[in-house]
């Protein structure tokens, strides 16, 4: 059973003088981020970190001077981050007059990650005097090498993790080169592509060029779960008012439609939980150079008729998802059964009839069931063995695989990421290698404390507290995410009434104990454990604000429930 904890203020937090129109709850949830001073809550483009401060962005300005009249191939990612960084790059390049841009995203299923010899062969009948990756190159050693051996200049743009050997591209603009003084580690591939764009515009004479794709920047960012610091939440913020105000590209607004949201409806999680596993659909099971195409086309039909398209792929992938996910829920179950002292301290998953672009996913899900770093695998169509993990904090993936990589060379054919996400190939023979190895520093690393499941809340709410006023203010105060937690509260209700929705969702009435005020609660996914009218129970919650226009203004969207003890954990 999880353990319910109250997040810590930061030590700084309690010396701050707070503007006078900030909610006391909203103050109380931002003291408990990472943020520097209540002037982070200013989200506007004035505020970002300074474009100067790049040091490496100078050079790659040069080079695309150099190339403007040039065939220049943007080589993208088969993500999202990796979608809405080659839109911005060919939409951004052509209003800044570089009239021969056209983009190549990789098949995953057959070329694989990143600029590789296979990709650069595929575009050389494009004749490009100049590659650019976005959201990827950083590890494309082969492939620099074979596009500068083929008389292609290369510029790297990535914020992935270098290797201990870097490419031999004409430039690298990544915020995560050793050494590198700007400040802003965590941008997205889509943010790197933003500060180089607004670089070369400033150089053009059209500094606001960029910010006419803030809607993208936006998407990227939400959908990498890369760490919201102040730049990325002034980036996501900036562009979720442009969609809400209907400035959007037509793909965006499109992939708002099929998700049945209107563009003033917006929020970053409708980005991160909407919009965003659309187009990653393409990625996973097709080809994502549909997804590229809805963002970049300027007709509306084309981009809703492309929408839909990502909209069946996505609904295909949840079938996909849903079916791999029960099945790696019995693998779990069966090696806690037969495995004495539980499960690993790491877990590894496989399946040869597994969909290799769901891997990811599927880890993720047991991740959180099981909480503990989780690898799943599935057999590729070359014979290798396709992993994705994803882990949970005191374990860096990718390091933890840079360390086997060390201490058993030919192990890993392939493997890059980052603290919490990592990918990596395997020959179809070294699965059982792998485990113990990994399974091995899990137990070097991973003891009782960091296994134990945490719930962190910001603590209760009273029946005052529970307003419509509240609710948006914390709305208002994001936008929320990875390392910049949505707020969560804690506390004691009675059941008043409960029933299923949708046929796997428990709606509930519940009252605070001591007052007749009522609120509606969901919870997604789960089903009552028997509970009865007047019961008290315990929920951790998000306070939302209900978006359909109906029923009552707020509702609790509960994320954990039990049943309350007697006395108070407090």
């Amino acid at each position: 059973m999880p353990v319910i904890e109250r997040r810590s203020s930061v030590a700084a937090a309690a010396s701050w003088r707070w503007p006078t129109d900030v909610n006391p709850v909203v103050q109380r949830v931002l003291s408990a981020r990472p943020i520097q001073s209540p002037d982070e809550m200013e989200l506007d483009l004035g505020r970002l970190r300074p474009v100067g401060e790049f040091d490496a962005l100078q050079g790659a300005v040069d080079l695309l001077h150099r190339h403007r009249e040039d065939r220049i191939v943007i080589v993208g990612d088969f993500d999202a981050d990796g979608a809405t960084s080659t839109a911005l790059m060919v939409l951004c390049l052509a209003d800044l007059g570089f009239s021969k841009v056209s983009f190549f995203v990789p098949d995953r299923f057959e070329l694989g990650y990143g600029l590789t010899p296979e990709v650069v062969e595929r575009v050389l009948d494009l004749d490009p005097k100049l590659l650019v990756t976005v959201d990827n190159g950083v590890t494309s050693i082969d492939g620099v090498r074979a596009a500068r051996d083929a008389g292609i200049d290369v510029l790297v743009t990535d914020h992935h993790l270098p290797g201990d050997e870097l490419p031999n591209a004409n430039v690298i603009v990544n915020p995560n080169l050793v050494g590198d003084p700007f400040a802003g580690k965590c941008l997205a591939g889509v943010g790197v592509a933003f500060y180089l764009l607004a670089e070369l515009g400033r150089s053009l004479n059209r500094p606001g060029c960029v910010a006419e794709y803030l809607d993208l920047v936006a998407l990227g960012t939400m959908a990498d779960l890369v760490p919201l610091d102040h730049s990325n939440r002034i980036l996501i913020g900036e562009g979720l008012r442009r969609i809400q105000a209907g400035r959007c590209r037509p793909g965006i607004r499109a992939l708002c439609e099929v998700s049945a949201r209107s563009c003033a409806d917006v929020t970053s999680e409708t980005l991160a939980y909407q919009l965003a596993p659309r187009l990653n659909a393409a990625g996973r099971l097709d080809d994502m150079a549909i997804g590229v195409r809805c963002l970049t086309s300027t007709s509306a039909d084309e981009a809703r008729k492309l929408a839909v398209r990502l909209d069946a792929l996505n609904r295909e992938r949840r079938s996909i998802e849903k079916r791999m996910r029960n099945e790696a829920a019995e693998l779990v179950d069966v090696e806690e059964l037969v495995v004495a002292e539980g499960l690993p301290p790491v877990v590894c998953l496989h399946r040869d009839d597994w969909h290799e672009g769901i891997v990811g996913l599927v880890a993720s899900r047991i991740k959180d069931r099981c909480h503990r770093p989780v690898f799943a695998f599935a057999l590729s169509g070359s014979g290798a063995l396709k992993g994705s993990g994803r882990s949970i904090p005191g374990f860096h993936l990718r390091d933890a695989l840079a360390e086997i990589d060390a201490g058993s060379p030919g192990l890993i054919e392939r493997f890059g990421g980052h603290a919490m996400a990592a990918g990596l190939t395997l020959g179809c023979d070294k699965l059982e290698p792998f485990r113990a190895a990994i399974e091995t520093l899990g137990r070097d690393r991973l003891g009782p404390e960091q296994l134990a499941q945490r719930i962190l809340t910001d603590g209760e709410l009273n029946a005052d507290e529970l307003t419509v006023d509240v609710a948006a203010s914390l709305r208002d105060a994001g936008p929320w995410g990875q390392g910049f937690p949505e707020p969560l509260f804690e506390g004691r209700f009675e059941l008043v009434k409960q029933r299923v929705v949708g046929a796997r969702h428990l709606k509930m009435t519940v009252k605070l104990p001591q007052s007749q005020k009522q609120f509606e609660a969901i919870a997604f996914n789960r089903q009552s454990d028997g509970w009865q009218a007047g019961d008290l129970l315990t929920l951790v919650y998000r306070l939302g604000l209900n978006d359909y226009h109906y029923g009552p203004p707020i509702q609790l969207i509960v994320e954990y429930i039990e049943q309350a003890t007697v006395s108070s954990r407090h």
